[in-house]
C-alpha cells in the first residue's frame, strides 16, 4: 500500500496548524492566519517541485491539500484558546510535520531517480523551507538558522532511511524509522538543550 499520500496529508495538516498558531501569536487577522497556514504547509514542497521541474506543483494537482490547509487554519482559529494552553502539542505538530515532509521529499527524489544525496537534500528542503518562509514573513529569524537542531534532524533521518534500505529485513520499516528519528531528534534537541556550536562567539573572543 502506498502510504505517501496519507503521510503528505498528515504533514500538511501538522504544518498548517503550526503556521496558523504562529500567525495568531503575532495577532494577525483571520485572513492572515489562513495565509500563514498555507505558507509552511506548501512552501517547502513548492520549492522542491520547482527545483526538479515537477510542474504544476503538488498542491495545484491535488486540491485536497488546499482543503486540508483551510480546515486546519479554521480549526486553529476556533480552538485558539485551547491551543494556547497546548504549547507542547503544537510543538509536536511542527516536529511531526518535519518528519513527514522530509520523507515525502526523499520519496519524490527517488521517484525521479535522483541519487541518495540529492534525495536527502530534497527531503530537507521539503521539511524545512516552508518554516523558513513562515518565519521570514512573520519577521522572525528562521529556526533553520538558529542554533537549534532542525535541518540536522532531517539529515539524520535521511541517512537512516538509505542505510535501512540496504537491509532487506528492515526495508518495510524505513519510512517509519525515518519519521521517528527526525521527530525524536527534534524533540530531544529542544527539551535537552542540544545545539550546534556558535562560531561567532569564538571570533568575538579572538577580537
Amino acid at each position: 500500500m502506498n502510504w505517501i499520500p496519507f503521510i503528505e496529508i498528515a504533514g500538511t495538516f501538522a504544518f498548517a496548524v503550526s503556521g496558523a498558531f504562529a500567525a495568531m501569536n503575532k495577532q494577525l487577522d483571520p485572513f492572515g492566519v489562513l495565509i500563514m497556514a498555507f505558507v509552511p504547509a506548501i512552501g517547502g514542497g513548492t520549492l522542491r517541485d520547482v527545483l526538479i521541474n515537477d510542474l504544476p506543483v503538488a498542491w495545484l494537482r491535488n486540491t485536497t491539500i488546499i482543503w486540508v490547509i483551510v480546515l486546519a487554519g479554521i480549526m486553529a482559529m476556533f480552538f485558539a484558546r485551547q491551543l494556547k494552553r497546548m504549547q507542547r502539542m503544537l510543538f509536536l505538530f511542527d516536529a511531526v510535520g518535519l518528519g513527514l515532509f522530509t520523507l515525502t521529499g526523499i520519496e519524490k527524489g527517488l521517484a525521479h531517480n535522483y541519487s541518495p544525496g540529492v534525495c536527502i537534500a530534497l527531503g530537507m528542503i521539503t521539511g524545512s523551507f516552508g518554516g523558513v518562509l513562515r518565519d521570514v514573513l512573520l519577521n522572525e529569524v528562521p529556526l533553520l538558522f538558529h542554533k537549534e537542531i532542525y535541518a540536522l534532524a532531517c539529515l539524520a533521518g535521511g541517512l537512516a532511511y538509505f542505510l535501512l534500505k540496504n537491509f532487506t529485513v528492515l526495508a518495510n520499516w524505513t519510512d517509519l524509522a525515518c519519521i521517528a528519528i527526525i521527530v525524536s531528534i527534534r524533540i530531544l534537541a529542544v527539551y535537552r538543550g542540544w545545539s550546534l556550536p556558535l562560531v561567532y562567539k569564538k571570533r568575538e573572543q579572538q577580537a
